[in-house]
């Protein structure tokens, strides 16, 4: 199979809510996304069903992987194309066992290459490593830098996904260290010209700066 070079990643503000089914369309229709990221706190799981419902649909529509951040069960409940795990939360052995064999399970392994291969080694479908910047998003505890992603996808052909902080001004390293997704939060949704032209905007980024020497 051809090497489909870095692909866009998106996870949701924590308001899912108001008009943002419309802004995730927006994002959808501007250009291919690989996966969206259902990310919501503090809240039930019958309310994070119901902010989930309209969001999941649109994904469907446009071909884009919904992803769970945080909960199997909750990927469960919706019927999920995966989930994304922290550290503390489950094993994907555990989660592979709940969602199936056709679920996809990232793992968070901040800036660590031995989380990465436990998270290979237990069945994981991509890991990923961060925060490369600040982010208003998440406060990171740890930094990663782009050398782990040029690392990683010299050695391993899991793919690896880089997330924190990343914006249209500071992408570009990251896509040409190895990068397979770039998973981006408020350098789409807080873009200035809307997130349409945000996504428009990163994936000519990934059309640029595309790696040509991946194995």
């Amino acid at each position: 199979m051809p090497d489909p070079g870095c692909q866009l990643y998106l996870i949701s503000p924590l308001d899912v809510g108001g008009d943002f089914p419309d802004r995730l369309r927006a994002a959808l229709e501007a250009g291919p996304v690989a996966a969206f990221q259902f990310r919501v706190k503090d809240i039930d799981q019958h309310a994070a069903a119901r902010l989930a419902a309209p969001l999941q649909a649109i994904c469907a529509e446009q071909d884009c992987a919904f992803i769970v951040n945080d909960s199997i069960a909750l990927a469960k409940r919706l019927g999920a194309d995966g989930v994304h795990l922290g550290q503390s939360d489950g094993d994907p052995r555990e989660a592979r066992d709940v969602l199936g064999r056709d679920a996809q399970i990232g793992v968070t392994c901040h800036n660590s290459r031995h989380l990465a291969l436990e998270a290979g080694e237990a069945g994981a479908d991509y890991v990923a490593f961060g925060a490369f910047y600040p982010s208003e998003t998440k406060q990171a505890k740890y930094q990663a830098e782009p050398e782990i992603l040029h690392w990683w996808s010299s050695m391993m052909e899991l793919p690896c996904v880089a997330i924190g902080g990343i914006t249209v001004a500071n992408a570009a390293p990251l896509v040409e260290a190895g990068a397979d997704f770039l998973a981006v939060s408020g350098g789409v949704w807080n873009h200035a010209d809307g997130e349409a032209s945000a996504v428009r905007e990163f994936l000519a980024i990934m059309a640029e700066h595309r790696r040509t020497d991946a194995p």
